[in-house]
C-alpha cells in the first residue's frame, strides 16, 4: 500500500489542480467576456439550434487577440476577439466561423471537458509510476523520459478529441443546411490566420491533427454518408 501512496497522491493532486484550473479558466472568461450580437452569425446559430431541437445556441466573445475557439468548462461557447476581427474584415466567413462554433459545441455535447479530467488525472499517475520505475534504472534522467511519453500520450488523446468534435460539426452543419465545405475551408486557412505554423511540426507532437488530415477525415465522413443515401 505504501508504494502505491505517491500515485494515489498524484491523481489526487492532478484531481485538484484540474478543478482548480477550471474554476480559475471560468472566472477569466466571466471577467474578459460578453455574448456575441452579430445578425448574420445568430440566424446560423439558430439554424444549428434547430437541428439540435434547442432553444437557441448562446455564444461569447472572448476579449483577447489570438484566433481561437474554445468550449469552457462550464459548457459555453467561446470565439476569440482576434477571430471575430477576422471575420469582420472578410478573411473568414460567417458560415466558416459556424463551423467553429459547431466544433466547440462537439467538444461539449461528447464530453470532452470532463474527459479530459479523467485523462490528466490518469496521465499524472502514470508519469508518478513510470518515473519511479524509470528512475530506478536510470538515476537523473528517467523523469525527462516519463515526461515524454506521457507528452506524446496527452497529444494523441487531444487529437482524438479533435476528430470527434470534427465529426460532431460536420454532422450538424450537414444537417443545419450549411454543409461541411465553409468547415474545409476554414481549416484550409487556420494556419495561416493564427501563425501556428503546425503543418511543419511532426504529427505525434501536436494536440491537433495535421490540416490534411482533418479535411481527409471529413471528406471520408461525406462520401460515407453519399454511399448509405445511395444505398
Amino acid at each position: 500500500m505504501l508504494k502505491l501512496t505517491p500515485i494515489l497522491l498524484a491523481v489526487l493532486y492532478a484531481f485538484a489542480l484540474y478543478r482548480f484550473s477550471a474554476w480559475r479558466t471560468v472566472r477569466t472568461l466571466d471577467a474578459r467576456s460578453s455574448e456575441l450580437a452579430d445578425p448574420a452569425l445568430k440566424t446560423l446559430c439558430d439554424r444549428m439550434a434547430g437541428a439540435l431541437d434547442l432553444p437557441r445556441i448562446r455564444v461569447h466573445i472572448y476579449e483577447i487577440a489570438p484566433v481561437n475557439g474554445l468550449a469552457a468548462p462550464d459548457g459555453r461557447i467561446f470565439i476569440t476577439r482576434g477571430f471575430h476581427d477576422k471575420y469582420r474584415t472578410g478573411e473568414v466567413t460567417a458560415d466558416e466561423l459556424a463551423g467553429v462554433i459547431a466544433h466547440e459545441l462537439g467538444h461539449v455535447a461528447l464530453g470532452h471537458s470532463r474527459r479530459r479530467m479523467i485523462d490528466f488525472s490518469g496521465q499524472n499517475a502514470l508519469r508518478t509510476a513510470l518515473a519511479m520505475v524509470l528512475g530506478r534504472f536510470l538515476p537523473g534522467i528517467g523523469v525527462y523520459i516519463a515526461n515524454g511519453v506521457i507528452t506524446l500520450l496527452a497529444a494523441r488523446l487531444s487529437r482524438r478529441d479533435e476528430y470527434e468534435a470534427d465529426a460532431y460539426a460536420t454532422a450538424l452543419l450537414v444537417k443545419a443546411g450549411i454543409g461541411a465545405a465553409p468547415q474545409k475551408s476554414l481549416l484550409q486557412k487556420l494556419d495561416s490566420l493564427s501563425g501556428s505554423g503546425a503543418e511543419a511540426m511532426p504529427a505525434w507532437l501536436m494536440s491537433h491533427p495535421k490540416t490534411h488530415r482533418r479535411i481527409r477525415a471529413i471528406e471520408a465522413l461525406e462520401a460515407r454518408w453519399a454511399e448509405a443515401d445511395q444505398g
